[in-house]
């Protein structure tokens, strides 16, 4: 089922949004009896074309290979609350009305699979560091 929804775009409904994605992550690896570990499975990081904007679940991600920042982020983010982690995808900002996905963990630290995964690192604005 193809399903889409417009999101403003700003920093806690983005959030919001990957909140929705890592719940459905942790369902599709609790049906499929788990996943392989991200870092361990050889799918890498690839941007979509610019004006393109699709969410893959992890189930997607394994299957194609490849998966941006959210489809990453809430792959890894479900995979460590399996795992009895506190994590959570978030949206940080990046420019004007650009955003990035990463992370956040338990002692406020934020790990970036897509930068682990191939992308190179972004800069983020100074006020980002707050998260949503």
């Amino acid at each position: 089922m193809l399903v889409t929804v417009n999101v403003p775009a700003s920093r806690a409904c983005l959030t919001a949004m990957l909140e929705g994605l890592t719940l459905l992550d942790m369902v599709l690896m609790e049906q499929a009896g788990g996943l392989p570990p991200l870092y361990e499975s050889g799918i890498r990081y690839r941007r979509e074309p610019p004006g393109r904007e699709r969410w893959l679940t992890a189930t997607e991600v394994l299957a194609v290979g490849v998966g941006d920042c959210e489809d990453l982020g809430a792959y890894r983010a479900a995979e460590l609350r399996r795992a009895g982690v506190a994590a959570r995808a978030v949206a940080i900002r990046t420019g004007r009305k650009k955003f990035h996905t990463v992370v956040l963990l338990p002692d406020k630290t934020f790990e970036d699979p897509s930068v682990r995964l191939g992308m190179k690192k972004p800069k983020p604005k100074p006020h980002s560091s707050r998260f949503a």
